[in-house]
């Protein structure tokens, strides 16, 4: 169940830190309206990451619709050829 108080609360803010959690953040209201979340820092390093990826999904989609898609079979082949000729993929 998720943790809900009055943003009030923050007068004494370890009472509030101290429930929030990995996967259980904490969410202050402000004249009974959701106002803030207060997140763990891996929960909001997973968020941004998550961003980041649907960003350059997103990209990539674009990118395939305006230039044209490249069949699978091409991407296949370029894989294999990039694995016999010893190219560094990480340099």
């Amino acid at each position: 169940m998720p943790a809900i108080m009055p943003v009030s609360t923050l007068r004494s803010y370890t009472e509030v830190l101290e429930g929030v959690r990995p996967g259980s953040p904490v969410f202050l209201t402000k004249n009974g309206h959701g106002r803030y979340a207060i997140l763990d820092m891996d929960d909001y390093d997973r968020l941004v990451a998550e961003q980041t990826l649907f960003t350059e999904l997103q990209r990539g989609r674009t990118s395939g619709e305006s230039e044209g898609w490249v069949p699978s079979s091409d991407v296949r082949a370029r894989f294999a050829e990039r694995a016999t000729d010893g190219t560094d993929y990480y340099a």
